[in-house]
């Protein structure tokens, strides 16, 4: 048999071999140091351990709440609580989990035992902005609204649970600085992270940068409003809000806040919404902390008791969602395909150009326990 024949054959079998399927790279075990967590098991048992640190952490500080075992529960559940957001924020923004977290926790376990006003103040600080990050950055896109109904939902739980935290350092604040230093903090450091994520300014685009500039004069003419009218409103005004605020409290047990329910929540749906399909949508994320800030904070106002603070992230949630909902249907009539007009064939085809704008979404993004760069 000549060497040609053999080769010919040789070349048959292998063409008739079958083509394995290719694994994608998130699935395959990496070899790189410090590259192991993009590993299924791996990953499955960090958040196993995340979720029990959180976990521990928030049973130390409700049994502090209800005067229940030694003085020092609430310090141990705030450091725990703390480190376990530092590890959560550089899983998902692409840190050094082990090397950050390690540094808080010292850092805590210091301020714990030093038990200095401004180091406590300063850690709480810190632990409710880092909480307030990690409730934008855990958010993921959504495909359909109901799916960006639920990310403020995740939001939300973080932010509170953060500011659970945040009190256990016993910090000693005056409310509205501490609510504007935290909401400064967290505004700065999610913007860096948007920066990477969302491709830089040039990845916003015409319609980006409006809805940019648009979300910052409003945040800005919210906080701007406050305050004027908090040292400068004439006394009705100065009354009238404190009143309703009061009113609502004895009757609710809370109340909406303006930031929150116009601006932070619907800004977390709208840009999970727009995420599934373009990148700028972190711009829009961006303006979450409106929302995610206040909850993280919220547990800080003496005048507000746990339940009270509940029933207000709640309103505001309540109240935000629906001002999301519609913007996020203005957002898709606007620019979305489909026919105009009434009439069963003009909702037939709306409807159907909807499913085809929905099947068409599906920019990828790392799923809410895998890390984004």
């Amino acid at each position: 048999m000549s060497k040609g024949a053999s080769g010919r054959r040789a070349a048959g079998k292998r063409r008739a071999e079958p083509a394995q399927a290719a694994v994608p790279a998130t699935e395959q075990p990496s070899k790189e140091r410090g590259s192991v967590r993009f590993a299924r098991p791996s990953n499955a048992i960090a958040v196993l351990l995340w979720s029990t640190a959180i976990a521990v952490g928030l049973v130390y500080l409700a049994a502090a709440a209800l005067d229940t075992g030694p003085g020092w529960f609430d310090s141990v559940g705030a450091v725990v609580i703390a480190t376990a957001l530092t590890w959560g924020l550089t899983v998902r923004t692409g840190g050094r989990p082990f090397l950050f977290s390690l540094l808080v926790l010292v850092v805590a376990v210091g301020v714990v035992v030093v038990d200095n006003e401004q180091l406590s103040t300063g850690a709480a600080v810190v632990t409710a902005a880092m909480a307030a990050m990690l409730g934008v950055m855990a958010t993921v896109p959504a495909v359909r609204i109901r799916g960006a109904i639920r990310e403020p939902l995740v939001a939300a739980i973080i932010a509170f649970g953060g500011s659970f935290a945040a009190i256990g350092f016993d910090p000693t604040i005056t409310v509205v600085r501490y609510q504007y230093a935290v909401l400064a903090l967290a505004l700065i450091g999610t913007f860096v992270l948007v920066y990477r994520l969302g491709a830089g300014l040039h990845g916003l685009g015409r319609r980006g940068f409006v809805i940019v500039i648009v979300g910052g004069l409003v945040l800005a003419a919210m906080l701007a409003y406050a305050g004027l009218l908090r040292n400068y409103g004439s006394e009705s005004l100065r009354t009238w809000a404190p009143n309703l605020s009061d009113w609502s409290l004895d009757h609710l047990h809370g109340y909406p806040r303006p930031i929150e329910a116009l601006l932070g929540v619907p800004a977390l749906m709208w840009g999970a919404h727009m995420r599934a399909r373009r990148r700028q949508g972190w711009w829009v994320c961006a303006f979450g902390v409106a929302f995610t800030a206040p909850a993280a904070t919220t547990l800080a106002n003496p005048g507000l008791s746990v339940l009270d603070s509940l029933l207000t992230t709640v309103y505001s949630l309540v109240v935000g969602i629906v001002v999301g909902f519609l913007a996020i249907r203005v957002d898709l009539l606007l620019t979305g395909p489909g026919p105009r007009g009434a009439g069963s064939g003009a909702r037939a085809g709306r409807r159907a150009a909807r499913e085809a704008e929905e099947a068409s979404a599906v920019r990828p993004e790392p799923t809410r326990t895998r890390p984004l760069l």
